[in-house]
C-alpha cells in the first residue's frame, strides 16, 4: 500500500524539507506527498484527491487554522487521521486538538524522526481501519444475500461468523416443512400473467416472512410449492416444536390469503402442509458458482409425501408420529398407519389441532372412534358416521368411515 500524506503548512520551506527527508520511502512507493497552505487549500486538494489516507497539520495558518480544519475533516463521513502540529508548550491547543480527534500530535521545531514514527504508527492505524470497513462490507454483503434464504436472526449470526460457516454438506437431524397448493396448475393455466405474478409473490413472500418468525430456513421454492427447514443451518434443540407452530401459523396465513383472493374473483386453492423429522444430508449444494442450501434423503421424502396425504385425506396438515413425539405438548389427533410410496413400513401421522379443536368434545369422540378402528372393532362405523352426523365438515372423520363403508379394517392404509 502507498500511503498518501497531506502536509498542510504556510511556511516556505517545509515541502523540501520533508521531500528531502522521506525521499527514501518517496523512491520505494511506500508513501506519497501532498502539500497546501492553509486549511481551505487543504479541503479543496482532499475534494480534488479523496484518496488521501492521512493529514498532517499545522495550526497556526491564515484563512483557515489548523483546528478549523480538523473539525472539517472530522465532520466529513471519510473522516481523515490527523496529526496537528503545535509550537512546543501549546498545551491548551494541544488539548482542543485532541478532543476534536486529532489521532496524534506533534510539537514545533519538528523533529523528523518523530514525525517518521508518528507517521507510521499514523499508517498502520488507516491500514487497520480499512481492513475493518472491508470485513464490514463484506458482512453486510453476506448478511443481505443470506437474508434471502434465512430468518433475519440466523442471517445475521452467519454473516458474523462467515459466509460459508456451516454451509458445507453435512449429515444432521432436521424438522421439515412441504407445502404446496391444490389445483396450482389449473390456475396457472387460466389466470392472467399480471394476476398470477402479483398472487404468487404475494402468496411467497408472506409464507417466507412466516417462515422467517418461527427462524425457519427456506430451502426450496420451486413454483408453488416451499421447502422448509429447521435446525439448519444452526442448532435449535426445539426444531420440532418449532415446525408444528410453523405449520399452524402457515395454515392460518394461507387461509386467510385465500379468502382475500377468493374476494376479488380468484379462486386459490387450498395449502397442503406436511411435516416430517429425521437425518438429513444438508448443506450447499451449488457448487462454487450457485448458492442452493438445501436438504436431501428420505426425511425430505417423507415430508413430501405427507404433504400428498393431505389430499386423500381431506386434511390441509399431516405430520409424522417423530414430530409430534418430538413437540412439547403436542396437541393433535391420529390419521393413522400410513403405507407411503418408497417405504415398506407404516408411518403413523397425525393432524395438528389448534388449542381449541384440541380440548373441544369433537378431538375426544374422534379419538374413541379411532381407538375402535384400530382394534377393528366393528362398532368404529357406527361411531364414525354419528362423529360425521354431528361434524359434517370433519373430513378426517369423512374418510374413515368412507373406508369403512368400503370394506377397508384397521388403522393401516395405502393411499396412493
Amino acid at each position: 500500500m502507498t500511503a498518501t500524506i497531506l502536509v498542510v503548512d504556510d511556511e516556505p520551506d517545509l515541502e523540501a524539507l520533508v521531500l528531502q527527508k522521506f525521499r527514501k520511502q518517496i523512491r520505494d512507493g511506500t508513501v506519497t506527498f501532498m502539500f497546501a497552505h492553509d486549511g481551505i487549500e487543504a479541503l479543496q486538494s482532499i475534494e480534488d484527491h479523496p484518496h488521501v489516507d492521512m493529514v498532517v497539520s499545522d495550526i497556526n495558518m491564515p484563512r483557515m487554522d489548523g483546528l478549523s480544519l480538523l473539525q472539517k475533516l472530522q465532520e466529513a463521513e471519510d473522516k481523515k487521521s490527523t496529526i496537528i502540529v503545535s509550537a512546543y508548550g501549546d498545551m491548551s491547543n494541544i488539548r482542543v486538538a485532541m478532543n476534536r480527534g486529532a489521532f496524534d500530535f506533534l510539537t514545533k521545531p519538528i523533529d523528523f524522526g518523530d514525525l517518521e514514527m508518528t507517521i507510521d504508527k499514523t499508517i498502520r492505524h488507516v491500514e487497520m481501519m480499512r481492513d475493518a470497513r472491508r470485513r464490514q462490507a463484506e458482512a453486510e454483503r453476506a448478511h443481505a444475500s443470506l437474508s434471502r434464504y434465512f430468518s433475519p436472526q440466523i442471517a445475521l449470526r452467519l454473516a458474523s461468523d462467515g459466509e460459508g460457516n456451516g454451509m458445507e454438506v453435512h449429515r444432521r437431524e432436521v424438522a421439515t416443512i412441504f407445502t404446496d397448493i391444490t389445483s396450482f396448475t389449473s390456475l396457472v393455466e387460466t389466470a392472467a400473467p399480471e394476476v398470477l405474478g402479483a398472487l404468487l409473490n404475494e402468496y411467497v413472500g408472506g409464507m417466507t416472512d412466516v417462515v422467517f418468525a418461527h427462524e425457519g430456513t427456506v430451502a426450496k421454492i420451486i413454483g408453488d410449492a416451499i421447502q422448509i427447514l429447521f435446525n439448519a443451518p444452526g442448532d435449535q434443540p426445539d426444531y420440532a416444536t418449532r415446525a408444528i407452530a410453523c405449520a399452524h401459523d402457515l395454515d392460518n396465513w394461507a387461509q386467510e390469503f385465500r379468502e382475500r383472493w377468493k374476494a376479488k374473483g380468484v379462486n386459490f386453492g387450498a395449502t397442503r402442509i406436511g411435516v416430517h423429522a429425521g437425518p438429513a444430508l444438508v448443506g450447499n449444494f451449488g457448487g462454487s458458482r450457485f448458492f442452493d442450501y438445501t436438504a436431501y434423503g428420505d426425511t425430505i421424502n417423507i415430508a413430501a409425501r405427507l404433504e400428498a396425504a393431505n389430499k386423500f385425506l381431506g386434511t390441509r396438515i399431516c405430520v409424522s408420529a417423530t414430530v409430534a413425539d418430538g413437540t412439547e405438548k403436542f396437541k393433535g389427533r391420529p390419521v393413522g398407519d400410513l403405507m407411503l410410496r418408497g417405504r415398506s413400513e407404516p408411518l403413523r401421522a397425525y393432524e395438528p389441532l389448534s388449542a381449541a379443536a384440541f380440548e373441544g368434545p369433537a378431538r375426544v369422540q374422534y379419538c374413541e372412534a379411532f381407538a375402535k378402528l384400530e382394534t377393528e372393532d366393528a362398532a368404529a362405523m357406527p361411531a364414525f358416521a354419528a362423529l360425521v352426523g354431528l361434524h359434517a365438515d370433519d373430513a378426517l372423520a369423512g374418510f374413515h368411515l368412507r373406508r369403512l363403508l368400503n370394506g377397508a379394517k384397521g388403522a393401516r392404509m395405502q393411499l396412493e
